[in-house]
């Protein structure tokens, strides 16, 4: 569909994929992020880590900017300014790597391709799934061309292109594959029911307010990853998810995407204000 060089590997316009940007996308991210480590490798680096100054857990805001202000550069941002982040999350990927963690039972580097195309399929079912529930199933060239579009989310890291599925089905096959390796230990288990549970917040938070976002996590959780996390989930856990993903779907629909999106748009304007100034991009 298009010819690529090592050195246009973040050249790629996002048409199709700007339109998930939204709200929606928000509400999902700590299901997103469950469903990247869920990954043995991945949930070990990053629970693991000694990059504090990157950790949800223990810098939450500078975390949460970081890592929108990723996927907005990748969907929204220009070839420079993937290419600007990308070499800053390439200093920091750099020192996640298990032979510098002494408690490692799984190889990892954050620098891993098979591990980025992971996350970045994460990312990319997590975007699938905003717009079919916003604009309903996406089929045809549309799908294809949001599949194509979903290679940002691994090329703005270090993942090459020729990494990523060059079809739904290719992909569809990919993600079976990966549902089958899906293993959560119960060290990287309790990080992972604390970010659902925003223990990073209990000072600011009610406990109402943490379960009731624990519990909408875990429903917007596929059922194997739910599995690998060993949650409980009943038929009353289910009804009540549904009425609440309701919720956000409406008001969805009625939001203008330029209203929906704005998040993603003022940390875009974050981040071209921060390379202007030469600022730290993460």
């Amino acid at each position: 569909m298009e010819t690529w060089t090592a050195a246009s590997v973040d050249d790629l316009v996002c048409v199709e994929l700007p339109r998930s940007s939204r709200l929606l996308a928000l509400a999902m991210g700590a299901a997103n992020v469950i469903m990247q480590l869920s990954n043995p490798a991945v949930g070990q680096g990053v629970a693991h880590s000694r990059v504090t100054s990157g950790r949800l857990d223990v810098h939450p805001i500078k975390r949460t900017r970081t890592t929108l202000s990723y996927l907005a550069v990748a969907v929204l941002g220009t070839v420079e300014e993937r290419r600007a982040y990308r070499r800053a999350v390439t200093r920091q990927h750099a020192k996640v790597r298990s032979d510098r963690d002494p408690r490692a039972t799984e190889e990892y580097s954050a620098l891993r391709v098979d591990l980025q195309r992971w996350v970045a399929a994460c990312l990319f079912v997590g975007s699938r799934d905003v717009l079919e529930l916003v604009e309903g199933p996406q089929a045809g060239a549309s799908a294809e061309r949001f599949l194509l579009e979903g290679r940002v989310f691994g090329t703005t890291l270090q993942m090459p292109p020729s990494a990523w599925p060059g079809s739904t089905a290719a992909f569809e096959e990919y993600w079976r594959g990966e549902l089958t390796k899906l293993r959560i230990d119960d060290e990287v288990r309790s990080y992972l029911l604390g970010i659902a549970r925003l223990e990073f917040a209990a000072a600011v938070l009610p406990e109402r307010m943490r379960a009731w976002h624990q519990r909408l996590t875990v429903g917007f959780l596929p059922p194997e990853f739910r599995r690998a996390l060993r949650v409980r989930w009943t038929p009353g856990d289910e009804t009540w998810f549904r009425r609440q993903r309701a919720v956000f779907v409406r008001i969805e629909r009625v939001l203008p995407l330029a209203a929906s999106g704005l998040v993603y748009r003022l940390l875009l304007a974050d981040v071209r204000w921060r390379i202007r100034r030469d600022r730290p991009l993460v």
